[in-house]
């Protein structure tokens, strides 16, 4: 038993553990189904080609994080980074933002992205919906050419039903000089909250969050997977037949998947609520050419719909150790909701096939290719995410299980984010002890900790 029980190693869960320790607290147990930590900041290496699942990219704004940045690994384990981002469409590559960097499109075009912003209407107040949200804060022109489009293809759903509350710092704010300065010079400033970022020098994005683990004093659990959590007894059940008591659960798991497994009490309803948490699935797959300098550039974001995916990118431009000498390494993306299996083989076929034709790729360039299937990939927020999840979210607490990180709070954040809000739950149950007196059920054995992840 263990007074404090940890679902999954990802990133909130290792810095719920690590705060957790640094506040003398080690009576918890943390536990991942994977053999590995990291969740989806994870790396795998083939052929000599290392690919983490999709790009992840660490950003830093805050003082605390850079701090434990600083402390933990170090910023020398990085390379710190200036964005080389684009936009294809039109035959021509726009620097992003879009709404910053119309440089180089066809006239016309620029013409009513001006137009559509001078003309639009503001409103007094923030709008509700995504699309209104657009209209009032760039007008139809970059709606038509970029924001529709785009976010159509990343998130898979109806537009109509996605709320605007996701943007925030996400989508950069433009006025009308700095659209017309964007679109008569080719603009050297780079803005957006991903302007700067860090990536390590070996290993893929795994290889910083593995120092986590490393920094940890008790042993991490893999190869755990959930498949009940009793939550009137408070014991989570596992497929190795192992039984684990709690008095506060802190779960990263997805909040949908979470519910499912959730044997709740009589006078909660919780599990009817994952029917209502939609997000989209990821298809990420990853080729390694036998070419140096395939391109450039950073990642390239596609709004137009003859292109299936939305982004490409290049991972040996983020580390020279992602490819091997005189290789590229390269990754793109497209999204679903609820795809067979015909149709994402044969939207993955289109999008190899789109991808060499766009770099001039061979066939006999192509070492390897790899294909990761991400099932929870972005959180679709719409209206009834936005009345009931804070409630929802309360109620779990009111259980003493805390629903915590990217996936576990449903929502869209970065690696940042995760760590942050491992500390703060951490911190929050460790001055906030339980009131309540907690007897432990029998349950089954000690588990046996696995090996921790070898140093990178």
């Amino acid at each position: 038993m263990a007074r404090i029980v940890i679902l999954g190693a990802g990133l909130t869960g290792l810095s719920a553990a690590y705060h957790l320790e640094k506040k003398g607290f080690t009576d918890y147990a943390l536990f991942e189904k994977e053999t590995t930590v990291g969740g989806l900041c994870r790396s795998v290496q083939q052929d000599g080609f290392t690919f983490d699942f999709t790009g992840h990219l660490l950003h830093i704004n805050d003082p605390y994080f850079q701090q434990f940045i600083e402390s933990l690994v170090g910023l020398d384990f990085f390379n710190a980074i200036t964005r080389r981002s684009f936009i294809y469409t039109h035959g021509v590559y726009t620097k992003y933002p879009f709404q910053m960097n119309l440089y180089g499109l066809p006239i016309p075009i620029i013409a009513e992205c001006i137009e559509g912003f001078v003309k639009r209407k503001k409103g007094k107040r923030t709008p509700l919906m995504f699309k209104e949200w657009v209209a009032q804060s760039f007008g139809s022109g970059f709606g038509k050419y970029f924001f529709h489009p785009y976010q159509q293809k990343i998130f898979a759903c109806n537009l109509n039903t996605l709320t605007a509350d996701w943007t925030g710092r996400f989508v950069p704010s433009t006025s009308l000089n700095a659209i017309i300065e964007g679109a008569l010079t080719d603009q050297q400033e780079t803005v957006g909250y991903n302007a700067h970022f860090y990536y390590p020098k070996q290993g893929g994005i795994v290889s910083w969050v593995e120092k986590i683990g490393h920094a940890l004093e008790k042993q991490i659990y893999t190869d755990y997977t959930v498949t009940r959590i009793d939550a009137k007894r408070k014991v989570v059940f596992f497929a190795n037949g192992h039984e684990e008591s709690y008095e506060h659960l802190i779960t990263t798991l997805p909040l949908d998947t979470f519910l499912s497994l959730l044997h709740e009490p009589a006078h909660t309803s919780l599990q009817r609520a994952r029917h209502h948490l939609r997000c989209n699935a990821v298809i990420n797959f990853n080729l390694g050419i036998a070419r140096e300098n395939i391109s450039d550039k950073h990642w390239i974001y596609f709004p137009e719909t003859h292109f299936p995916f939305y982004r490409l990118g290049f991972a040996h431009n983020f580390s020279s150790s992602m490819a091997p000498a005189g290789c590229s390494s390269l990754y793109g993306e497209f999204s679903h909701i609820h795809k067979s299996k015909r149709w994402i083989n044969a939207t993955l076929k289109k999008s190899i096939a789109a991808t060499k034709k766009l770099l001039a790729i061979a066939d006999h360039e192509i070492i390897t290719e790899k294909v990761m299937h991400i099932p929870h990939a972005y959180v679709i927020y719409d209206q009834w995410r936005k009345r009931n999840l804070p409630r929802l979210l309360a109620q779990l607490s009111a259980l003493h299980i805390e629903s915590v990180g990217r996936y576990g709070a449903w929502k869209y954040s970065s690696m940042q984010e995760g760590v942050l809000d491992g500390k703060k739950i951490a911190e929050q149950l460790v001055i906030k002890p339980a009131t309540k007196s907690w007897i432990a059920p029998e349950v089954g054995p000690t588990p046996q900790p696995q090996s921790r992840v070898s140093s990178p």
